[in-house]
């Protein structure tokens, strides 16, 4: 049996039914059952024997089978060893019925609470599909989560989660039990610090569901991050993932915003609320909130040379809000971020935006390779377009880029200048420009490595004797 089912966990690719079904006519299930139970002494079997039930599981015939040895799933369910209680867990999943599933559901919950990382899992997918019968659904709520350690609370947390994920149902029963109130309650502890950063994770999870930010705006989820941001009080990695999470998820609260605009005041926060209002202006709703009025600071820091982390943050965060992944924005934020950068300008030594752009690029790769970001954004703006094409020393630059790691980026950058330039009939019609489309297509053409081929072996045939 050892033998026979190394082989069978080892076959390379997946089984068939025929496969399957000719290692049961050999070994039975309730042989193999009662080996796994029994035959301790046997070096390796238990391992061996539970990957090649997962396997056989796997298959049509063998989940064909399961329910009539629920019996074993259960004890199984219970069983000291946690391989045995991964392996019941996963045989669940292949249930082709939900009615043994609801049976069990107990069970599965304490696999889920007391059981090793890999039975947790395990479980969280059996629930999952539970989840997914509306049967399901009236037993599996309410979950109590206040008897729990705080492992196990949070393990439950993150059931509720994946949950969540299931339907937009599944996700009303959540909230008309008021199970995102556990949330809240975890965030607002200030027992475990660990906890409660493993909780923003798990928000952070939750809000990226499609249909999440629909009944998240109806919490006082919100809110709570926004007090978490403002308070001194409060530990500064609990403030800085606060900032993170909300920048990535919660790009319509103005209020989170207003916050995460009150901390740029404090020089250990900085670069972290910088990156979180760029993770805010990847959204195009986001950036609109964000230029009236807290990208100032993000377009201040860009272009100031006093802090190196500083001022990448600053770059990174402005090509989003400018939108280096995405389209335009409106006309009034258009308008806002115009504005803010050439009153950044006048108020520097460069005078221009283009010379702002060109000190960036005059800085060192990491720096660069910012820049090219932001320009990318900016660039399909026609005033922007204007400011790129009026200075030679940039297009010098974006198009002969030296350094490796920054060939991409600055290709990038090149195939957007070139691009808007291509669509603006006011600059492509100008005499004064054509040098310059010219080059552009000419290092578009080339593609990111310009000349810079990576080195071929050549072998001749005589070489080889």
């Amino acid at each position: 049996l050892l033998q026979a089912a190394t082989d069978f966990a080892n076959y390379p690719g997946s089984h068939s039914d025929d496969s399957a079904t000719d290692f049961l006519n050999r070994f039975p299930l309730p042989l193999i059952i009662n080996a796994l139970q029994t035959q301790f002494d046997v070096p390796g079997l238990e391992t061996t024997l539970v990957v090649c039930l997962e396997r056989l599981f796997k298959t049509k015939f063998g989940a064909s089978l399961i329910p009539q040895y629920m019996q074993f799933v259960q004890v199984g369910l219970q069983s000291d060893s946690q391989a045995v209680r991964s392996l019941a867990c996963k045989t669940v999943t292949s249930l082709l019925e939900n009615a043994h599933l609801i049976k069990i559901y107990p069970l599965l919950l304490d696999c889920l609470i007391n059981g090793n990382e890999e039975v947790a899992a395990g479980a969280i997918d059996a629930i999952k599909k539970l989840a997914s019968f509306s049967e399901g659904l009236d037993i599996i709520f309410p979950i109590i989560a206040s008897q729990c350690s705080s492992l196990g609370r949070v393990r439950v947390l993150a059931l509720v989660v994946k949950l969540f994920s299931v339907s937009t149902s599944a996700a009303s029963a959540i909230c008309s039990l008021n199970l995102l109130k556990l949330l809240e309650a975890e965030i607002r502890s200030t027992d475990d610090t660990l906890v409660t950063l493993s909780v923003f994770e798990l928000l952070y999870e939750l809000a990226e569901v499609e249909h999440g930010t629909e009944f998240l705006s109806k919490t006082s989820l919100f809110q709570l991050l926004s007090s978490i941001i403002s308070d001194d009080s409060k530990d500064s990695i609990l403030r800085s993932r606060a900032m993170m999470i909300s920048g990535r998820l919660l790009s319509k609260a103005k209020s989170v915003i207003s916050s995460i605009d009150g901390r740029l005041s404090n020089k250990d926060e900085f670069e972290t609320a910088l990156e979180s209002l760029g993770q805010i202006g990847l959204t195009i709703r986001g950036a609109k909130l964000l230029l009236s009025p807290a990208a100032r600071h993000a377009i201040d820091a860009a272009f100031d040379r006093q802090g190196h982390g500083r001022q990448l943050a600053a770059l990174h965060a402005l090509g989003n809000i400018s939108g280096e992944t995405r389209s335009e924005l409106d006309a009034e934020a258009e308008e806002n971020l115009l504005r803010l950068l050439y009153e950044t300008a006048s108020r520097s030594s460069k005078l221009t935006p283009s010379g702002l752009f060109l000190s960036v690029l005059q800085q060192d790769s990491e720096i660069r390779i910012a820049g090219y970001r932001m320009i990318s954004g900016l660039v399909s703006r026609p005033w922007c377009l204007m400011e790129i094409c009026s200075r030679q020393e940039i297009i010098n630059i974006v198009t002969d880029e030296t350094t490796k790691i920054g060939m991409e980026a600055r290709y990038n950058c090149c195939v957007r200048i070139n691009k808007s330039l291509t669509q603006s009939s006011r600059v492509s019609a100008d005499p004064a420009f054509a040098g310059i489309a010219a080059k552009l297509q000419e290092a578009v053409g080339l593609g990111p490595y310009l000349h810079h081929r990576e080195a071929q072996p050549i072998v001749m045939t005589a070489d080889r004797f």
